[in-house]
């Protein structure tokens, strides 16, 4: 390898060949000597690192050049018979909001409405729902309580639901996000605190 005509290689083996030949140097300077060789050579072998030899992207090299994208004559887009994921309007929004013209901007006269435009947003929503179960609970004529039944799975004062666990599992077993991460996503987004012993026992 060479930086500006400069043979590494054969130069560290010189500096190397010296470093040996001189027994005047102590053992730890002989040492000292050797390590500061091999950084050198290890570092100058980095700076020759590109893409074609090394896990380096090809952005990452020197004076790239891009190459032209080879023309097809294809069309772009999916091939023929490819079922697209289009969004469409769908039959039940969950919400309608009516936007309504400011008719001081309209100019003077009658209107009647004779009609309306939609678009659909699709988006999501990432929110925190805690429900409290409330059991009821009679007494009779001698004091003696009677209370209703939680529902099955409510065991404690506090705990996590079906679909929290269920959404731990999706993303640790299927999506395969480490349980540290799945902690932040659930603090972060949904201002829940999850351990991560709690998402593996799900």
């Amino acid at each position: 390898m060479k930086i500006e005509n400069i043979d590494i290689e054969a130069t560290s083996e010189k500096a190397r060949r010296l470093v040996n030949e001189d027994k005047n140097l102590s053992a730890a300077t002989q040492s000292m000597f050797e390590i500061m060789i091999l950084i050198i050579t290890l570092l100058a072998n980095r700076l020759n690192l590109n893409s074609t030899n090394s896990s380096k992207p090809p952005s990452s090299d020197p004076s790239r050049e891009k190459k032209p994208k080879s023309k097809t004559g294809k069309k772009s887009g999916g091939p023929k018979g490819h079922v697209g994921t289009t969004l469409k309007k769908i039959d039940d929004p969950d919400k309608i909001k009516e936007i309504k013209i400011d008719r001081c901007k309209l100019p003077a006269g009658q209107y009647r409405q004779v009609g309306f435009e939609s678009c659909h947003v699709f988006d999501i929503d990432i929110s925190r729902v805690v429900t409290e179960y409330r059991v009821q609970i009679l007494e009779d004529a001698n004091g003696k309580h009677f209370a209703a039944s939680f529902p099955e799975g409510v065991k404690k004062a506090v705990q996590y639901g079906k679909d929290l666990k269920a959404h731990s599992v999706y993303l640790s077993q299927f999506q395969l996000i480490p349980y540290n991460r799945i902690q932040d996503y659930f603090a972060d987004q949904l201002h829940i605190p999850v351990s991560e012993g709690s998402i593996f026992n799900c």
